[in-house]
């Protein structure tokens, strides 16, 4: 049985809750140059001006976004691996809430009802899967509320098969205009039950930008849908342009006979995500 102590996952997800507040992931701000390049007029102006804000958040250590967001973490737990010291979700709110009061960062957890800030940011959403192994890994999102309140679950029946899917996904951006802080990236669940679906659009937000799902089929569908949300016209910051999303990606999972949910969660052009292994 491998140990892993509370005190290197600590300071590990601290680092990492703090690194990717201030820095874009390398393939985002590679496909904010792209998209720059790729654009004219105000478009081209918008995004070059989404490329100084991340430079100044990098040079003057700053967060990115005032939206520091709802801290989201996806484990993967691997079952002959034991932690000492603490339980991981333990772990990782206390982690969070130190990088947050050490950072600056916005905190942005309220109830529900009362509004009244939690004052910490706390509690994380955590989604635990236990696997096979002896490793750790630990993915982590900052999903500000722009881009979370325009995301959407749709119960479809399977009679709307593939082209009722699509409609779908394509109404969720349009809906969403500038909402979301465009050029974003649209994670898609499809099947499993109304719960899965969602958890599915969220953790597709974590593959990089360029890597098609692993099923040829599936990647079919991701270019077929950017292409049409591409040509929605909306644009960076929802001003217009041939760049509306970065990227779209899909998981897919096996479903009841009689449903087809979709979820549509949509993320912000700076993504900001980070993850550690043990």
């Amino acid at each position: 049985m491998r140990q892993v102590s509370k005190e290197s996952i600590f300071q590990a997800v601290y680092n990492m809750i703090l690194h990717s507040s201030r820095n874009m992931p390398k393939d985002a701000s590679e496909a904010l140059k792209k998209a720059s390049e790729n654009e004219t007029g105000v478009a081209k102006e918008v995004l070059n001006q989404l490329l100084e804000n991340e430079k100044l958040a990098v040079e003057d250590n700053i967060p990115l976004c005032q939206d520091t967001g709802t801290a989201v973490f996806f484990v993967e737990h691997g079952e002959d691996l034991k932690i000492e010291g603490g339980l991981l979700s333990d772990i990782l709110n206390e982690a969070m809430v130190k990088a947050y009061a050490d950072g600056f960062l916005r905190k942005s957890m309220c109830d529900p009802i009362s509004r009244q800030n939690t004052k910490d940011n706390t509690p994380a959403i955590i989604h635990t899967e236990l696997v096979s192994g002896s490793n750790l890994r630990i993915s982590y999102m900052a999903k500000g509320g722009g881009a979370e309140n325009m995301s959407q679950v749709k119960m479809l029946v399977p009679s709307d098969g593939l082209d009722g899917i699509y409609n779908f996904v394509i109404e969720c951006v349009k809906k969403a205009g500038p909402n979301p802080c465009p050029p974003t990236v649209i994670g898609v669940g499809i099947g499993g039950t109304f719960d899965l679906v969602a958890m599915l659009a969220k953790k597709a937000l974590f593959r990089k930008i360029g890597e098609y799902n692993a099923d040829e089929r599936v990647a079919g569908y991701e270019k077929e849908l950017l292409e049409r949300i591409n040509k929605l016209g909306i644009g960076p910051m929802g001003l217009g342009g041939k760049t509306t999303s970065y990227d779209v990606k899909i998981n897919l999972h096996p479903c009841h006979i009689a449903s087809l949910p979709v979820a549509v969660n949509i993320q912000c052009h700076s993504i900001r995500h980070g993850e550690v292994i043990f």
